[in-house]
């Protein structure tokens, strides 16, 4: 019987010139103020104003201008929290005619409507969002204490479009009544506003000599809603003295 040949790794994909910009050019889709130009690229059709995550735009068609927020952009109150807790946060408002592309680190997009529903966000998965969408920074310190940077989420109330990003494709899991969820604090993406969730810890003797299985520290939910995990455990850096994330 004769060997089976091995299975040889396609080439690379090639074509012209002219080929490769007809099949790569943008395409206006009609979807409104946010498109998905492809799965880890988002089309921002600007007519007006728009929250961004600062350093996600890699490019703009049209009359468009970039200004970092404002220490009082959101009130006094929000000034006065960032001040006390060290909380870090850095947005840019885009504003103006234009279409504007925005990614971040090639991960994969995710456009949500939302009509009136609360939603939480970790904060370093939030890519863009309209200014009518009412969000809230939160710290969850006692996650900050055993994880590096911190880990910080944003409350998301109101109607519009929000924009997030995971790594690869998410996971919604729902949480019923009576039957916990847990995860893992740095693959949670977001959860429904009607949870809150707690830490749970599982710790032993093994994490004390430094071989721990990495799932000691877990993020617990229960009640009735969803969670959204993603296949990837995404390690948060802080900023500066105190655990600072930035909004994307």
């Amino acid at each position: 019987m004769s060997a089976i040949p091995p299975v040889l790794p396609s080439p690379p994909s090639r074509s012209s010139l002219a080929d490769f910009v007809r099949n790569r050019s943008e395409v206006d889709r009609g979807h409104g103020l946010f498109e998905l130009e492809s799965d880890r690229m988002l089309e921002v059709n600007l007519s007006d104003r728009l929250w961004i995550k600062t350093g996600a735009m890699v490019a703009y068609v049209g009359s468009v201008r970039f200004t970092r927020e404002g220490l009082f952009d959101h009130g006094i109150g929000t000034f006065l929290k960032r001040s006390l807790t060290s909380e870090g946060i850095r947005l840019t408002k885009a504003e103006g005619q234009g279409r504007l592309y925005l990614a971040d680190g090639g991960k994969k997009v995710n456009i949500l409507d939302l009509r009136g529903e609360d939603l939480f966000v970790n904060g370093n998965d939030v890519l863009a969002f309209e200014p009518s969408l009412q969000y809230e920074i939160r710290m969850m310190r006692r996650v900050s204490k055993m994880l590096a940077g911190g880990l910080f989420n944003v409350r998301f109330a109101g109607t519009g479009a929000l924009a997030i990003t995971t790594h690869f494709d998410p996971l919604v899991l729902r949480v019923e009544p009576g039957q916990p969820v847990f995860s893992d604090p740095n693959a949670t993406v977001a959860w429904s506003g009607s949870l809150s969730p707690e830490i749970h810890t599982d710790i032993s003797l093994k994490t004390f000599f430094g071989r721990a299985s990495g799932e000691s520290i877990q993020l617990r939910f229960e009640g009735s809603g969803f969670i959204v995990v993603q296949p990837c455990e995404e390690v948060h850096v802080g900023h500066g003295q105190g655990s600072s994330i930035d909004l994307g």
